[in-house]
């Protein structure tokens, strides 16, 4: 095992400007590693050796020069596939845009390779987007470095099992109802839904248009709180592409002004009872925020069964209706998880424009309230799932005698996308079998820089990630 690849991005980017790792090495010792471990996790679907190789020997040539060096130079990442990446496959894990590359580089893309970062391939993702497991029919099954028979959860998932598994020290994942931090819980890493629009998903396929610019957004994840930092402020910032995207400017948190800020905390959002596991995981992040001198103490804010039916109104609803046209009479090219999607809307009223600007004004109000109530608890601390990753195929489950189905075990992180709160993710506690157990850490609009500085103060008294036995599991 090459020790290099569970480095941090920041620890990586330190060495080489120090010139105590070169970015070729850190590099070739990334290619390795996915050609070793790739092919049991197939978290991967597109590797660009040559261009990351050339890029690494033009980043050496800046550091032996004394060039300029961004904050990320030489850093190796990744990219879910749903991102724009010029000569880069961009389809979405769907048939019917197979062979589809992206032109151009998104402007986030853009913004990382200023950075330094050196990008090495594209990763998995179900169909559309529109799954909590990651599996289609253009590169079939990703696979969890936990547990090879475990999903790594949807739709960031080849994102979460390529960094958990030392494939990445990076990189870039969506999240419209918990897609950046299921997989992030589910695989042991870190991860962060940003504020709508903070920043920019233009180059994000499907677009965060209409209703979608609602819940849609685009984040980093890694294996430190540290890194995620560093990738949202170089992502972070105003692009005129994104209809939700702000000029909000990047602030910086002291130690002391974030102790001032009072934490709540919940176990259970009424909607899915979590496993025993994830609820004591959630106690002892509260626990661990207590001891750092922080005020923190029980608190479930009102609302969040209706912000559940809310966000299924946009993300299955009148994603169902804006889908329906793309793939009718296309269905024999569906993969399996799509088709269980478009089953869940079906089982729905169609949705019709009254439908829609009732859920929109709803929203709204639903959202000033949730607000007003975090002016006592600017942050709050939550379960991600129900459940800790879940093997392939299990749609249900029974958590202290009561059924817990699938869409609804999702439903501590669905909620925030609806309501538009920044949300991280940071790996606490275990399950019975060993699985990861995540902690929400959720702020207010446009305070990521909260939220990261208190996730990180979790990370530190709660251990952080740790490595997946990955390289002692066999074939699955």
């Amino acid at each position: 095992m090459n020790e290099l690849c569970f480095l941090s991005a920041a620890e990586i980017a330190v060495r080489i400007r120090s010139r105590k790792l070169s970015p070729r090495e850190a590099v070739h010792a990334h290619l390795e590693r996915i050609e070793k471990l790739n092919p049991r996790l197939n978290a991967l679907i597109y590797v660009d050796r040559d261009r990351a190789l050339k890029a690494a020997q033009e980043a050496e040539r800046a550091v032996m020069k004394g060039s300029p060096l961004g904050p990320l130079h030489g850093v190796p990442i990744t990219v879910k596939s749903s991102v724009e990446v010029a000569g880069w496959p961009w389809e979405a894990g769907t048939r019917l845009r197979a062979g589809l590359r992206g032109t151009t580089d998104a402007p986030l893309v853009e913004r990382l390779r200023r950075a330094g970062v050196i990008l090495l391939g594209s990763t998995n993702a179900p169909e559309y987007l529109m799954a909590y497991e990651t599996d289609n029919l253009l590169y079939g099954r990703t696979n969890n470095p936990w547990d090879l028979n475990r999903t790594p959860g949807g739709s960031s998932g080849g994102e979460s099992a390529a960094i958990a598994a030392g494939l990445s020290a990076g990189g870039v994942g969506s999240d419209g109802g918990g897609s950046i931090r299921i997989p992030a819980h589910y695989t042991g890493i870190c991860g962060l839904k940003p504020t709508p629009g903070r920043i920019p998903a233009t180059g994000h396929f499907p677009a965060s248009l209409g209703p979608f610019a609602l819940i849609g957004v685009v984040g980093p994840m890694a294996r430190t709180v540290r890194d995620l930092k560093l990738l949202f402020e170089v992502m972070a910032g105003y692009e005129a592409g994104d209809p939700s995207s702000a000029p909000v400017a990047l602030r910086k948190l002291r130690a002391a002004e974030a102790r001032r800020i009072r934490v709540g905390w919940f176990e259970d959002d009424g909607c899915a009872p979590p496993t025993r596991e994830t609820r004591a995981a959630v106690r002892q992040a509260a626990e661990a925020l207590t001891q750092s001198g922080f005020v923190v103490e029980p608190f479930r804010p009102k609302g969040l069964e209706r912000a559940r039916q809310l966000w299924w109104n946009i993300f299955g609803r009148a994603g169902g209706w804006i889908l329906n046209p793309v793939v009718e009479g296309r269905e024999g090219k569906l993969s399996p998880i799509f088709k269980e999607f478009r089953s869940f809307v079906a089982a729905e009223p169609p949705l019709i424009l009254d439908d829609l600007m009732q859920t929109w004004i709803e929203r709204d109000e639903l959202r000033i309230q949730f607000l007003r109530q975090m002016e006592k608890y600017p942050v709050i601390l939550s379960p991600v799932c129900a459940v800790p990753a879940f093997r392939h195929g299990e749609r249900e489950w029974v958590v202290d005698g009561q059924k817990v189905k699938y869409l609804e075990a999702m439903s501590h992180t669905q909620v925030f996308n609806i309501l538009g709160n920044p949300a991280a993710v940071v790996p606490v506690g275990r399950s019975p079998e060993g699985m990861p157990i995540g902690v929400q850490v959720i702020g207010r609009p446009y305070e990521e820089e909260t939220v990261l500085a208190i996730a990180a103060e979790v990370e530190k008294r709660c251990g952080g990630w740790q490595k997946p036995p990955i390289d002692e599991l066999g074939s699955n």
